[in-house]
């Protein structure tokens, strides 16, 4: 009788005392480590009757050189992005923005807060917070008041 391998892990014991393996997850990325233990992998299982050529370790070196560089480079532009996101939330802090709700209903308000506890900043629109990614559009409130003042200076100055 053979014994599928589905139901004999199923029926292995899960209490206190039984062992659990633990599976290591790969690396989905090569880094400057991974690249250096190849290199050294490789050097050390050559063929000492024919070794290496010198142009081909100086090619791999230098490959690791420009991936480090390349690394350096998109880990710069994702912090000017998020940089960029940080500022364009602010600048909304004041503006009526418009966007769209998880039913499909557009919704404008004004634009009180930002916060930039997660990855994308979240803008506080009428006490709700809503993910910058999501705004679809911003306009100016209007306030007469405010006008009134900007046009006419010398009244306000003479009223007080």
């Amino acid at each position: 009788m053979t014994i599928d391998a589905l139901a004999a892990t199923a029926a292995a014991p899960t209490g206190m005392y039984s062992s659990t393996t633990t599976t290591r997850t790969p690396k989905q990325s090569m880094d400057s480590e991974v690249f250096m233990s190849l290199l050294v992998k490789q050097l050390q299982n050559q063929d000492p009757s024919s070794p290496m050529d010198t142009n081909a370790m100086i090619a791999q070196t230098t490959q690791l050189a420009m991936m480090e560089k390349l690394t350096e480079m998109a880990t710069a532009s994702e912090e000017g992005f998020s940089l960029q996101m940080r500022t364009s939330a602010t600048a909304l802090v004041g503006e009526t923005v418009t966007y769209t709700d998880a039913d499909g209903v557009e919704i404008t308000g004004l634009a009180s807060s930002v916060s930039f506890a997660g990855p994308v900043p979240t803008v506080t629109v009428n006490g709700e917070p809503v993910a910058l990614d999501v705004i679809s559009g911003v306009t100016r409130p209007t306030d007469t008041d405010d006008a009134a003042v900007a046009k006419d200076p010398a009244e306000s100055t003479t009223a007080a």
